[in-house]
């Protein structure tokens, strides 16, 4: 990877500016898939299925049957992996449930706030050459916590029609039963209108290509939300000259290893360690399976040499990494200074693929350098936090006049005389 050596601000802001790509371009052609679906329901999905992958389907749905096998198809330590890191994210979503709150605000007046769980949400979970059995776990699990009544899950099939295994389990796992054999643009476009087959859904969570991502974004000007925008994964490590080369540069090549539109950057103030690591790099490399995917992802990825760790904090926030590593001996006071990241990964121990995996956290982050405005996904993606308010007399007693002076001097008589009529009232001498 290129060293950028002690760069200056308005160098940094360049260097740090993400590979473009305007999915917008794209809106042409998924527009088009989304409004056929919506007019042609199950008739335009199964096309497109046919179309992108390669499949016939004259029922989308999976079955119980097909559900109830999934498990015996995977091997004992497979399963048992899946039930571990089932049982950690539910532990730590679970601590995540919202406390209601009720204040009396003054004199009269109550206010209240609690948490209500979506009714429908749809969840979409890539399949292809790396089935993403957890982002199933990830997704699902903090779904059924919230208390969901309808959780739509959609993941494209293979050529034999069928869905991996280990996603089907996963799915059984978190109690998800409407399980539906639909992938790409086209399986947004079903949860966005619903269709014969696949019901209409109120928020849709999850990852995929630059197709998908575009489909999200059309499906909010339908009244549709979505979980957080999103782009190709990436991570930054912050490390100092104690660190391990060896974790690092596997670190940097398990996000790289995503896709070739992924990016990771290094971050240090050792130039020596930083040469180390890029060697280890190029010998891991050559280990891997999807080698050339990874290659491509690193071209456009770099290494930063900073004067002390604190200024490679400071170019960490500017980055907004979805997740950051920081394998520096001193990474809890680092760590505290840390305000822009989708996740953090304290100290040379924690890598990265525990959070994508099993640690309990979630693995859907933003990117992009969304982390500036967004959090990961957690249990409150999944609940609407709704609030009451209860005025007696003497809560119109207390606010009348403040209510009635803020109304009127923004020019809104309507508003104003809603509270002077019951004012009146409250204040009517008595005989």
């Amino acid at each position: 990877m290129k060293i950028y050596t002690y760069p200056t601000r308005e160098e940094l802001e360049k260097i740090l500016e993400r590979p473009a790509f305007d999915v917008t371009a794209l809106f042409d052609t998924v527009g088009s898939i989304l409004n056929d679906i919506r007019q042609n329901g199950d008739t335009a999905l199964a096309k497109y299925e046919l179309m992108f992958d390669k499949v016939s389907l004259k029922d989308f749905a999976v079955s119980e049957q097909e559900i109830a096998e999934a498990g015996q198809q995977l091997s004992p330590e497979l399963v048992k992996a899946l039930q571990e890191a089932h049982s950690n994210i539910c532990r730590f979503h679970e601590a995540q449930r919202f406390t209601p709150v009720t204040v009396q605000t003054c004199n009269g007046v109550v206010c209240r706030q609690k948490a209500v769980p979506i009714e429908k949400v749809g969840l979409y979970v890539p399949g292809g050459s790396a089935p993403l059995f957890s982002t199933v776990l990830m997704l699902a699990a903090p779904a059924r916590i919230a208390g969901c009544k309808e959780i739509i899950l959609c993941t494209p099939p293979d050529r034999q029609g069928n869905i991996n295994p280990a996603i089907l389990y996963a799915a059984h796992l978190c109690g998800v039963r409407h399980i539906f054999k639909a992938g790409g643009s086209q399986a947004i476009a079903a949860m966005t209108f619903g269709t014969e087959s696949i019901p209409k859904v109120d928020k849709i969570f999850g990852p995929g290509n630059q197709y998908v991502m575009a489909a999200k974004q059309m499906a909010t000007l339908h009244g549709i939300a979505i979980d957080m925008p999103a782009g190709p994964s990436e991570v930054a490590v912050i490390c100092d000259g104690n660190a391990e080369p060896a974790f690092v540069a596997a670190d940097l090549l398990s996000q790289a290893e995503h896709g070739p539109d992924s990016q990771v950057i290094l971050i240090s103030d050792n130039e020596k360690i930083i040469r180390s690591i890029n060697d280890e790099i190029e010998k891991q490399l050559q280990e891997l399976p999807r080698k050339d995917i990874t290659a491509k992802a690193l071209t456009h990825s770099f290494s930063i040499l900073t004067h002390n760790l604190d200024e490679a904090v400071s170019i960490s926030n500017q980055y907004a990494p979805e997740h950051l590593i920081i394998a520096a001996d001193n990474y809890r006071q680092l760590s505290e200074r840390v305000t822009c990241a989708g996740s953090v990964f304290e100290g040379k121990w924690s890598c990265e693929s525990a959070g994508d995996y099993a640690s309990g956290t979630n693995h859907t982050l933003p990117t992009k350098g969304y982390a500036r405005a967004y959090g990961g996904l957690s249990l409150d993606s999944y609940i609407r936090k709704m609030t009451f308010q209860e005025l007696s007399e003497d809560g119109i007693r207390s606010i009348g006049r403040t209510v009635m002076e803020m109304a009127g001097k923004e020019g809104l008589d309507a508003h104003r005389n809603a509270m002077q009529l019951r004012y009146n009232k409250v204040n009517r001498p008595t005989r």
